[in-house]
């Protein structure tokens, strides 16, 4: 665990990261600075910027590797070759988009909104299939297992909600957070489902019983959660300004849980 590199390039706050669906070396970021950026850890260097209409705020990689979706602050969501780097298409919401994400089988587009719903457009044509009314308030995160037999969506009613991918209906509810739920990961076998939120604590569950595993001890609210994509590994980022570190700068870290002493 030692930082290799850098990637400087954006001139306002980086929101979201994510990494090519099967290319190690390839990672695209999402900023406020109306633009996105991909990345290549081989050469740590920027390999495109692609100027969009908004400040984005949460972006996706399909399934397939080949289209790139970014949503702003706008509600607009774009569409974009990861080839050619041209925007396919553009869609405007009337609603609050927060995070956005396809199904394993990239043939769904799967949107969470402020109305506690899930809107889902089938791919490419995206036509709306159906609109789940999943939670009383703001429908946060999304996330789909490994699997392709669950997705879970997090929701500032404080509850995350486990969904049967073919059936669209929902399976269980985990409901041990008492905040909104920011962040969701399944473990790389499906069968672990991390959850955090304002919370002192990150909650681990069994997907299918929905039982307390382990509870994650944390000093302050946890941003995002994030499972190895082949060990029971967790790592965890933290609103540490408030802790411990110099508040006057950005902390900056990083924590893992599974590691052979933890408990």
């Amino acid at each position: 665990m030692v930082k290799e590199n850098n990637y400087r390039g954006h001139s306002d706050s980086v929101d979201q990261l994510c990494w090519h669906p099967t290319n190690p070396d390839l990672f695209v970021t999402a900023s406020g600075d109306k633009t996105i950026r991909i990345w290549d850890v081989r050469t740590t260097k920027c390999v495109a910027t692609v100027n969009t209409k908004g400040e984005n705020i949460n972006i996706c990689w399909s399934p397939d590797g080949q289209t790139i979706a970014v949503g702003n602050k706008d509600d607009v969501v774009t569409f974009i070759d990861a080839k050619t780097h041209r925007s396919r298409a553009e869609e405007q919401f009337k609603f609050e988009v927060n995070e956005i994400s396809w199904n394993n089988d990239n043939d769904m587009f799967f949107l969470t909104n402020g109305n506690g719903c899930i809107n889902i457009l089938s791919y490419p044509d995206l036509k709306p299939i159906q609109s789940i009314n999943a939670h009383p308030s703001n429908c946060i995160c999304i996330k789909f297992d490994p699997t392709g037999k669950y997705f879970a969506t997090g929701s500032a009613d404080a509850l995350v909600s486990l969904w049967d991918v073919e059936e669209l209906v929902c399976v269980r509810c985990f409901s041990r957070l008492d905040w909104p739920v920011r962040t969701l990961s399944f473990s790389h076998d499906g069968k672990m489902l991390a959850s955090a939120s304002e919370d002192h604590f990150i909650d681990i569950a069994e997907v299918e019983t929905g039982e307390k595993l382990w509870e994650v001890q944390c000093d302050s609210p946890t941003f995002t959660v994030a499972w190895h994509p082949k060990r029971p590994l967790l790592a965890y980022a933290c609103d540490d300004k408030e802790g411990k570190y110099d508040s006057n700068r950005e902390a900056g870290t990083v924590k893992l849980f599974g590691l052979p002493n933890d408990s």
